[in-house]
């Protein structure tokens, strides 16, 4: 049996290719591991297939391209209990990969190295990844999931390979690494770390990484895959402002310092929780569009939630709050007609339309949310 796959994705690193898979066999040697060493090859024309070959690796070619479209098939080829994977720059050792082995053999689903524990030899990392990019992408990953985990975006980690398959990762390129770190996460996987020593690259050549491309493409996965973070905590708090104010400004007008608010600020406190109500929703419609996709595991708590607020009860509430704020309008509509509809003074009548216009649009929100909510879950249900 096969213990460990020592994986290596690969696209024309004809350069350093053969030293990264002469270092792992010998590590295989020395230990005595049963095990392989894998190259998934993205499409190289440097030659970097025969090399690898030629130090005694197994090649599987990956015609989609991507880091991640290479890892999910190195992964999907491996034929060891764990995988460990690395770059094939010669920026890793992997003649010293005894600390993820205990630890995976030790019963953590994923092991990850730690750069900025094991050492960050000079020219290794350009000073805006090391000091800016990865530690602000991994405070991220951090807060948004409560993953324990101080170096996101380490090349170098291992894990056992059938546990990660259930994982169902999709990411085609460099998001991989951080949904591989988000997806166990919210799996409630235990994460161990090891620090890991980095080495300058040694190809001679720039790298594929795109600092500002790419790290974009991770804080765009990073922020897609939190709903709460994107859309709920900025909604709620637009939604409960702004209520709060329309409230106030209905009674009377404010005065904060020099600042006088009235009917005008009170329009924009009404779009302001109309808005806030908007993000609630997408919030809702992404989670559950992202639970359908498998994207993300379903949540306990949003389904109890969802099982007592069904079609009919969203559709009431929505109803009534619309009815509400119709009645409002038709009061002050009433009011207007008393005066013959003549002129009126803004400052009295906007205090009541505005909150009444407010309640019918985000009535109205809510129910044909209810329906769409609805029909995302008719998948569920059956």
């Amino acid at each position: 049996m096969t213990e460990l796959t020592i994986l290596m994705p690969c696209l024309d690193e004809a350069a350093t290719v053969g030293a990264c898979v002469a270092k792992a066999r010998g590590y295989l040697e020395r230990t005595g591991i049963p095990g392989e060493v894998l190259v998934a090859d993205n499409g190289s024309s440097d030659g970097s297939q025969a090399l690898a070959a030629a130090e005694g690796a197994r090649v599987v070619a990956v015609s989609e391209r991507g880091y991640g479209s290479a890892l999910r098939a190195g992964i999907g080829a491996a034929h060891g209990r764990y995988v460990i994977m690395g770059d094939a720059d010669d920026s890793y050792d992997f003649s010293r990969l005894d600390a993820f082995v205990e630890r995976l053999r030790a019963g953590h689903p994923l092991v990850m190295g730690n750069r900025f524990k094991g050492g960050i030899h000079p020219g290794a990392m350009p000073w805006l990844h090391r000091y800016l990019g990865n530690p602000v992408l991994s405070f991220i990953g951090r807060l948004l999931f409560n993953a324990k985990v101080g170096d996101f975006h380490c090349g170098l980690r291992g894990f056992d390979r059938q546990a990660v398959m259930s994982l169902d990762l999709r990411t085609p390129g460099m998001e991989f690494a951080s949904e591989l770190v988000v997806k166990a996460a919210l799996a409630g996987w235990s994460i161990a770390e090891v620090p890991t020593t980095l080495d300058p690259d040694r190809r001679g050549r720039p790298s594929h990484l795109r600092s500002w491309r790419d790290g974009w493409r991770h804080l765009r996965f990073l922020l897609l895959f939190s709903p709460r973070w994107l859309f709920l905590y900025p909604g709620l708090a637009l939604l409960l402002v702004g209520v709060a104010m329309t409230v106030a400004l209905y009674f009377t007008p404010l005065r904060i310092g020099g600042l006088g608010l009235d009917v005008h600020s009170m329009l924009y406190a009404s779009a302001g929780a109309l808005l806030g109500l908007q993000l609630c929703l997408f919030a809702l419609f992404a989670r559950l569009s992202a639970q359908l996709a498998g994207l993300l595991p379903p949540q306990a708590r949003l389904q109890r939630v969802l099982r007592w607020v069904t079609l009919e009860r969203g559709l009431l509430a929505g109803f009534g709050i619309a009815l509400l704020g119709l009645i409002w309008s038709a009061a002050a509509f009433w009011h207007w007609s008393e005066t013959g509809f003549g002129a009126l003074d803004p400052r009295v009548v906007m205090r009541d339309t505005i909150p009444a216009a407010g309640l019918m649009v985000g009535g109205m929100e809510i129910f044909l949310a209810s329906f769409l909510v609805s029909v995302l879950r008719l998948k569920e249900s059956g």
